[in-house]
């Protein structure tokens, strides 16, 4: 498989299944990615989708999305005699 070097444009429903997903590993006890102070996880009040939201702007998700680029077909066109 060839990894892209490309920025990673997400549709919003990729996004939301990234955060949700996140969200969900950090409530279950997933170790949290950025470093906060406790003020920080005060005011955004323990919050595991606003820490995911805070991952996710820094680029450290660990999770991928596997996009199936689209095949080029190719077509004969045979011109009229």
């Amino acid at each position: 498989m060839e990894k892209t070097k490309q920025p990673v444009h997400y549709t919003k429903y990729e996004k939301a299944r990234l955060l949700g997903s996140r969200a969900l590993q950090i409530s279950m006890g997933a170790p949290m990615l950025v470093d906060l102070k406790p003020e920080d996880l005060e005011k955004i009040r323990y919050n595991p989708l606003e820490i995911a939201k805070l991952e996710f702007q820094k680029g450290v998700i660990p999770i991928h999305v596997k996009k199936p680029l689209p095949k080029v077909k190719q077509t004969l066109v045979k011109e009229a005699a």
